[in-house]
């Protein structure tokens, strides 16, 4: 097979490790806590509290999903089996939209902090970091992987130092300076702007907490995936309890609620605070990588989301070429659309696109985790108990308490009118995704017939065009009718695609070609034998995931007098929805296509 469309498999686990643990701090927490804290008072490293168990408990859930189902590569999958096509097909989709919203937004806060420094417009620091960046991934997966390596650890470390730091300084273990914890109550009490803005917060907070669902979804592919997937939740609960509580508690007692420092990088301003030289410029320095990490970690997030969703055609097909590196340049590229689309939106309104684009896209991440939520409730009753090795706690109250306390967030965004309008906005979002799976379901009901079948003698070179279907009984009859006489060369060319293949609904990203060409050779090579165990002669190759490309590059070769394609019924057949038996017809008029339905109940994508 030619020009197979294989993602390289550049990261090793010092990479994945680093990543995890530090790929979700970001501008969300260096920048946007100051916002919360200005928002919520001392009190708002409750809103980060808060949040963290929403996270924890989406967690739990996904690690049980992920072990009872271990060879599922996409936590849209659950939402699939759970409440249909629909479901899986938003999750998915919304959660690209998410991860592309963080890329413009993390340009947008690079931006900010480099005008520390540079007076420079905006909008061009920001045009700057997102070219940057998308080279960085267009180049391999190998240098994202290193670059992510060095700087989520300087961010981890940079963490870390603060908190040592600012422990010493709150506690009094500092030089002039005795135990202080007074600006919790000082400025208008630990609650100054009311109890509900805590809760509000959590809209803003939950941007900055993402990611984490990511290492449950890989320790689910790893040898012992409930002892790797209670450790990754353990770890979990440890980072938010102290990289964002922690450090936010601390920022609340170092610095005073209403302070216009926190506005602009809080952790900066405290590091004055506490007196230290040059340590300004320096924590400058971290945030900015933080940023350029998180902007170059969503990137690739994005891109491999839109991969996945390409090679369930759920997306247009064509975004799954990879070029010669091993990277999925298309993807890639497809994702920074709306990313220099936000450098646009923060060139004319600088002032509101930071909070605006955290807020709307804090509502579309909640959307996805109530979908994860509710999967699992309906899941867990579905499963057997003997695959329960990781089970949610308290189920099912712990659940449906965590779907009720997404509700109440969301109805608090309604309510709040600062927020509504980025609700509405997240509702609109995922009214187009619905809008998208119907065109999708309607146009794949209303194409593929099953056409006059052409004769049946004269015809010496057969080409067979099937990948789930090659080998149906319908099929196999069908080629041994073709020639009574046994005279015929037969031909069998198998798309290697990880739909037809059902591969796309089993693998993640990096592995999902491996798989498939696993699996269409083996269906190759089982259906070759079945045809020369009838006495035919029989020769055959994997082709292009595109049917017509390797349809095409088969007759080249094989120069066939006709060409029988099989699929799957209309309902089923993700062939038929690209009019693949009518477009061959068009393309090769002087040879008789024949179409056969054949009824494969396995893995239905052909």
């Amino acid at each position: 097979m030619a020009g197979s469309p294989e993602l390289h498999k550049g990261l090793n686990q010092r990479h994945l490790t680093m990543i995890a643990m530090g790929g979700v701090i970001g501008a969300g927490l260096f920048v946007g806590s100051g916002a919360v804290i200005n928002d919520a008072g001392p009190g708002a490293f409750l809103s980060y509290a808060l949040c963290g168990v929403l996270i924890v408990m989406v967690m739990r859930m996904l690690g049980e999903m992920a072990v009872a189902n271990p060879s599922t590569g996409s936590f849209a999958d659950y939402a699939r089996r759970a409440l249909g096509g629909w479901a899986g097909f938003s999750v998915g989709w919304l959660y690209w939209y998410f991860w592309v919203i963080v890329v413009g937004f993390e340009a947008v806060a690079g931006a900010k902090i480099l005008q520390y420094w540079i007076d420079v417009p905006l909008w061009l620091l920001s045009l700057l970091l997102m070219i940057l960046m998308t080279a960085t991934n267009l180049f391999s997966v190998r240098s994202f992987g290193e670059f992510e390596f060095w700087f989520a650890g300087i961010k981890v470390a940079a963490i870390v130092v603060f908190i040592v730091l600012g422990g010493l300084y709150v506690l009094g273990i500092w030089p002039n300076k005795s135990m202080d914890f007074s600006n919790l109550w000082a400025h208008g009490g630990f609650f100054p702007n009311g109890l509900g803005a805590v809760f509000s917060g959590i809209v803003v907070v939950i941007f900055s907490m993402v990611g984490a669902e990511i290492a449950t979804i890989a320790a689910a592919e790893s040898k012992d995936p409930a002892r790797s997937i209670a450790k990754a939740t353990n770890s979990v609960i440890v980072r938010i309890a102290i990289f964002f509580v922690g450090s936010v508690f601390l920022l609340a007692v170092i610095l005073p609620w209403n302070s216009n420092e926190l506005g602009q990088s809080p952790y900066v301003s405290a590091f004055k605070v506490m007196g230290l030289p040059y340590v300004d410029h320096l924590m400058n320095a971290v945030v900015l990588t933080a940023v350029l990490s998180c902007l170059n970690s969503g990137l690739y997030t994005a891109s491999r989301m839109l991969f996945v969703l390409a090679a369930r055609r759920e997306a247009p097909v064509a975004l799954i070429t990879v070029n010669g590196r091993g990277v999925p340049m298309w993807a890639i590229l497809t994702s920074t659309v709306v990313g220099f689309l936000c450098v646009i939106a923060a060139a004319i309104s600088p002032d509101t696109v930071f909070l605006f684009l955290l807020n709307s896209s804090g509502a579309i991440i909640l959307f996805v985790y109530l979908l994860i939520a509710i999967s699992q409730l309906i899941l867990r009753r579905r499963t057997s108990e003997d695959k329960l090795q990781v089970k949610m706690w308290l189920y099912p109250a712990l659940t449906i308490l965590t779907i009720a306390a997404m509700l109440a967030v969301l109805v608090l965004m309604y309510l709040e009118e600062s927020t509504r309008p980025q609700l509405l906005l997240s509702v609109l979002a995922w009214a187009v995704v619905l809008v998208l799976y119907a065109v999708t379901k309607w146009r794949g009901g209303s194409v593929g017939r099953d056409f006059d079948a052409a004769p049946a003698d004269g015809g010496t070179r057969v080409l067979v065009l099937a990948n789930e279907t090659v080998g149906a009984g319908e099929l196999i009859d069908e080629l041994r009718t073709i020639d009574q006489q046994g005279q015929a060369q037969y031909f069998v060319c198998v798309p290697a695609n990880p739909v037809d293949t059902g591969q796309a609904e089993h693998t993640g990203a990096v592995w999902v070609w491996q798989e498939t060409v696993k699996a269409a050779q083996g269906r190759l090579d089982s259906t070759l034998e079945t045809l020369r165990g009838h006495g035919l002669s029989a020769d055959g190759e994997l082709g292009d995931h595109r049917p017509m490309v390797a349809l095409g590059a088969a007759v080249t070769e094989f120069k066939p007098d006709r060409i029988v394609i099989a699929t799957h019924p209309d309902v089923h057949s993700a062939w038929l929805r690209q009019d693949v038996v009518d477009r061959a017809r068009k393309a090769y008029p002087s040879i008789p296509v024949r179409h056969i339905v054949a009824h494969v109940t396995e893995h239905p994508g052909v």
